[in-house]
């Protein structure tokens, strides 16, 4: 890809999220998002290999399908209401379609079909983009719309992503699809506290983004695909994969690293909700998830030869860390202790 159209993808994909996060129309919201859409497809098939373009078919069926969702779910309310405003969606029926499109848009159980397919199948660097940036919009509508939102159908949907994201990604060798299943178990997380406090909702995708970035930015430096390459890498470059080992236990909510914070605010309010059996269960459910951060960790650190892996060692890199990686690293593994300045802001 040429830098030009490297350049008007990156801006288009920037526009279509600004569009959206900051429109108060449906319209608007629904142009941004495929504006979005639009700009990411050249980017997941760009290396025409047949698992990118049926990535990028995949992708696109999804998002279309999401976005008469929506079209259809502010249609309604308009309809019923005369409100094209984003914040005035108060009917029932489109807000259960609206939840629909968006859990769609997202990669929610029961549509989280589409999600680990289009992540192997993309770059590192646009697998990073589809599990950050492109949620963000998404967040951002559930957020405005969040008091009209169904919480019963919320926390079942978040009990399953949870329960299925940690199941599911138990048994790949393959690590993109692991961070997928993991990316699906996050927004369980999310999804439960929406209706009750958004506010916790927005900080957990913030502190998830950080992490997810800080991990997808070291494998892509490190280039490796699969869990048995991973195996290798500690002779490549020592430090950094020392930091992925912290950086994938805070993934994983082990305290006292950053992940752990997002989890304790959302099993405490869960608490003050009298949801007990929803915060048990999700918190449980979390531990599946712990076990493949576990062993992803555990092969990129802890594995010392002889094992039986046939790739050969690789070379010991003298090239310093990107400062990126490093600042990103040490975030997600250190603002524990600054949680109550954290929470004074939300």
């Amino acid at each position: 890809m040429t830098p030009q159209a490297k350049l008007i993808f990156t801006t288009s994909l920037l526009l279509g999220t600004t569009i959206t996060i900051s429109s108060n129309h449906w319209i608007m919201a629904w142009a941004g998002l495929e504006i979005n859409t639009l700009a990411i497809l050249p980017m997941i098939s760009k290396s025409h290999h047949p698992r990118s373009v049926e990535a990028a078919t995949k992708y696109f069926l999804t998002q279309a399908a999401a976005s008469a969702l929506v079209l259809f779910s502010s249609m309604t309310n308009a309809w019923h209401t005369g409100q094209w405003d984003i914040t005035q969606l108060t009917h029932p029926t489109s807000s259960l379609i609206l939840t629909s499109a968006i859990a769609m848009k997202l990669g929610l159980v029961p549509f989280h079909f589409w999600f680990p397919e289009v992540l192997q199948g993309s770059p590192l660097t646009t697998g990073l983009l589809l599990s950050t940036v492109m949620k963000l919009p998404p967040i951002t509508l559930l957020f405005m719309t969040s008091p009209s939102l169904n919480p019963t159908l919320l926390t079942c949907m978040a009990v399953l992503s949870t329960a299925l994201g940690g199941w599911m990604g138990l048994n790949q060798t393959q690590i993109r699809k692991i961070l997928a299943f993991s990316s699906i178990s996050h927004l369980g997380w999310m999804a439960i506290i929406i209706a009750y406090n958004p506010k916790l909702t927005l900080l957990n995708f913030y502190l998830y983004t950080l992490m997810t970035t800080a991990v997808f930015l070291t494998l892509n430096t490190i280039k490796t695909p699969n869990l048995s390459t991973l195996m290798t890498t500690w002779t490549k470059i020592p430090s950094l994969n020392a930091m992925l080992f912290l950086t994938l236990l805070s993934l994983a909510g082990l305290p006292p690293l950053t992940g752990f914070l997002p989890k304790w605010l959302i099993i405490q309010e869960l608490t003050k909700q009298d949801m007990i059996p929803a915060a048990t269960a999700i918190s449980l459910l979390s531990l599946l998830g712990l076990f493949f951060y576990l062993r992803l960790a555990y092969c990129a650190t802890i594995t010392l030869p002889p094992h039986t892996t046939n790739h050969m060692k690789r070379w010991h890199i003298n090239k310093p860390t990107s400062t990126t990686i490093a600042i990103l690293m040490v975030l997600s593994t250190t603002l524990l202790p600054i949680s109550p300045m954290i929470t004074t802001i939300i």
